[in-house]
């Protein structure tokens, strides 16, 4: 992220803010209650540069819940594959009619069972009822199939093409703990609508959603061909020994020869903010005051919060912010999965840039400035997955738009029908008559022959009347 608004800031996963910007601060903290509390600056307020960044969601890996989970022999899987095949050929998740209904079903489920499924949030990751609501329930709900029809050349003509999406066949969803509802859905949403059988390998660190999840896909979908496998490192290694027809993963780096890698931790945190020198006191005094609000916020609601400091017990963390940490130090260099901010300062604005681009790609990038100018050398300038401009997240709630990451941050993208193509595969089929065909294409080849090949390829209608009577334009 580039703050320039409080003069020039910019924050990784990655986020900039420019001086002109006005923007309000907006943070959200967990705590051991079932409600959440969201600090606000006005977006118009009084501080004339100001700045955006996204504190926590969760603090820690969550704790173990108690339930029972569903057993799964790593013995079953080749079995579990054989079946899905079987309904994949015999042409079942191929109909319009099973996506639809498969796709409606998924909405009854979230309609009828969104209590449980916060519930279930609540437990393996403190989440608020609404910050679950907002950030989980963001799911797509319509099928996703169409034909997408291509031009033809006159090179093929008299003809007719077009590109076929066609289901895969057998594919494996493995999703990640930090956003477990969100992060098994919208894949699996991606692989029914195009026809696919599919399996879910929810996260063992999020048992009570995983433990929900089998529970409700047995309900509410065809387990002919949608499953639910539980399940640790023995269960993941036994499906991954299985041949899929694409094997979507969510996690950290792993060597496959398809699939879908989020390395940072889909979007909840900001990794680091880089900011000029002179900025800094500013920024880190905003930061203060907005923590300090909610930490107030809290007590009125008599909820313990102890800033700076750490419950094991509870897996909880207080908001935390450091200046110039060493480049070197574990923080800089892991994922932050809690209320953790590293700020950086920089001599400049292009410093900000040159630093995000020493680094690994990042999964988005956030800018905030009025500078149009900043604008375009930022977006020309910064690779990373996707951007944001004077925002952060709101590019996934926009269903037409790809989420990934690029390079070490992800391969491939998904979300809406971006979704429906990545498991789908693109088919190219021409249609071709059998009058009208071309003598030119076969030998002999003759200088005349070559000329109107050459006007055909150009595209002139002139050309290739004059290449017809044996002229040229030469």
């Amino acid at each position: 992220m580039f703050l320039d608004s409080l003069p020039s800031v910019t924050v990784l996963r990655s986020s900039v803010v420019d001086s002109g910007a006005r923007r309000g601060f907006s943070g959200c903290y967990p705590t051991n209650q079932k409600h959440g509390a969201a600090l606000s600056f006005p977006r118009s307020g009084p501080i004339r540069e100001s700045l955006c960044i996204c504190l926590s969601a969760s603090a820690a890996l969550p704790a173990p819940t108690e339930g029972k989970k569903q057993p799964f022999d790593a013995g079953e899987a080749p079995l579990l594959v054989k079946e899905l095949n079987e309904s994949f050929r015999a042409g079942r998740t191929r109909s319009y009619e099973w996506r639809v209904s498969q796709l409606k079903g998924i909405g009854k489920m979230v309609e009828e069972r969104e209590k449980d499924i916060s519930e279930a949030l609540y437990k393996d990751l403190s989440k608020p009822e609404f910050e679950a609501f907002a950030s989980q329930f963001m799911v797509q709900r319509s099928a996703l199939m169409e034909y997408l029809h291509a031009k033809t050349s006159t090179t093929a003509y008299p003809s007719s093409a077009e590109i076929v999406s066609e289901p895969l066949g057998a594919v494996l969803v493995i999703s990640t703990w930090n956003y477990p509802f969100l992060l098994s859905i919208d894949p699996v949403i991606g692989a029914i609508a195009a026809g696919n059988a599919v399996v879910l390998k929810p996260s063992e660190i999020a048992p009570a959603t995983s433990s929900l999840l089998s529970k409700l896909f047995e309900e509410y979908l065809d387990s002919s061909a949608v499953r639910v496998v539980e399940g640790a490192v023995p269960e993941t290694a036994a499906l991954l020994e299985q041949k899929w027809d694409k094997i979507f993963y969510t996690g950290k780096n792993i060597k496959l020869i398809a699939y879908e890698c989020i390395h940072h931790g889909f979007f909840s945190l900001v990794d680091y903010i880089i900011t000029t020198k002179d900025f800094a006191p500013k920024l880190i005094n905003a930061l203060r005051n907005g923590i300090e609000e909610l930490l107030d916020e809290y007590k009125v609601f008599n909820k313990i919060v102890v800033g700076g400091q750490r419950n094991k017990k509870k897996l909880k963390i207080a908001p935390t912010i450091f200046l110039d940490v060493p480049e070197d130090s574990q923080l800089m260099q892991e994922e932050i999965f809690g209320p953790l901010l590293p700020i950086i300062t920089v001599e400049n604005v292009k410093d900000s840039i040159d630093l995000i681009n020493s680094k690994s790609k990042p999964l988005v990038a956030y800018l905030f400035t009025d500078n149009q100018k900043l604008r375009n050398d930022f977006m020309k300038n910064v690779s990373s997955g996707g951007m944001v401009i004077n925002d952060t997240v709101l590019h996934v709630t926009v269903s037409n738009l790809p989420f990934g990451g690029v390079g070490e941050s992800g391969m491939g993208s998904y979300h809406g029908k971006h979704s429906f193509d990545a498991f789908s595969h693109k088919k190219a089929v021409l249609y071709r008559s059998f009058s009208g065909d071309s003598p030119v294409r076969y030998p002999p080849y003759t200088p005349e022959n070559k000329k109107l090949m050459r006007a055909v390829m150009n595209g002139g209608i002139f050309d290739i009347i004059l290449a017809l009577m044996g002229w040229s334009r030469d």
